[in-house]
């Protein structure tokens, strides 16, 4: 299983989790609340789990609310993941490499 970094982004105005998907980075703001947003971020991760199990580790050494919360959220995100990864092995689902 391949491990991909998150990191956290603190901008005086607004902190961001990065999802790091093969140098193409997902931004989900966590402080607003944009339902489409992660709806756009978890389609880009469904089609990258077709080419394989991955999960996301986080690189973030500052002890805030901000860390907690994005570690909850990758831990049920990293769930989920292995979840679907499992279905779409079931349905035959998975890019030509994993057949």
């Amino acid at each position: 299983m391949e491990i991909k970094q998150a990191t956290i982004k603190r901008e005086e105005k607004q902190t961001i989790l990065v999802l790091d998907i093969n140098g193409n980075p997902q931004h989900i703001v966590l402080t607003e609340d944009n339902p489409n947003n992660i709806k756009s971020i978890f389609n880009v991760l469904l089609k990258e789990l077709k080419n394989g199990e991955f999960n996301f580790n986080l690189d973030d050494d500052k002890e805030d609310l901000y860390h907690h919360i994005s570690v909850e959220y990758i831990s049920q995100l990293n769930k989920e993941l292995s979840i679907i990864y499992k279905e779409f092995s079931d349905y035959d689902l998975l890019g030509k490499s994993h057949i």
